[in-house]
């Protein structure tokens, strides 16, 4: 019995459990709840980047399709089927489809401006760093007057 007290005592999640439940968040959950906001960062960047492309795509297809005749046929998909209209037709709603990616892109945009606020303050509030991110600029102080150990245990440290 002795043995498995020990254990449980020993354990870091096992004392830091009470401490978890007031106020404070262990840096486990800290570095966590960092990379949970950095990764919905990053899935953010990437929808917008998809659909930047996706409405360079549009704007080359509207601008070749101005040049040529309203009543040549050209070909659309429209939900994985290939159908037949002419210009005329397909224009129209090609513009349409690229006003629409536009709003969404700004929409995206101010979400990822919010998400970097929400990141940085998060950073501030816990006194997270990136690896290699400050290193550069407190290897001097931490030569100079020996503040190094005082530095890396205030914060947390993201890799």
């Amino acid at each position: 019995m002795r043995r498995s007290g020990g254990k449980m005592a020993d354990g870091g999640k096992g004392k830091s459990a009470p401490t978890a439940a007031g106020k404070a968040l262990t840096a486990e959950q800290v570095v966590a709840g960092f990379n949970r906001l950095r990764q919905e960062q990053r899935g953010l960047a990437s929808k917008a980047a998809e659909l930047e492309l996706e409405l360079n795509e549009h704007s080359l297809v509207i601008d070749t399709l101005r040049e040529v005749d309203p009543t040549r046929k050209c070909y659309r998909m429209v939900g994985g089927v290939l159908v037949e209209r002419t210009v005329k037709e397909v224009l129209p709603a090609l513009e349409n489809n690229k006003e629409q990616i536009n709003k969404i892109i700004e929409t995206l945009t101010q979400q990822l401006q919010a998400k970097g606020q929400e990141l940085n303050e998060f950073r501030e509030k816990y006194n997270i760093r990136l690896m290699g991110e400050d290193d550069q600029k407190q290897s001097p102080k931490e030569s100079a007057d020996g503040a190094g150990a005082k530095t890396s245990s205030a914060g947390v440290l993201v890799s």
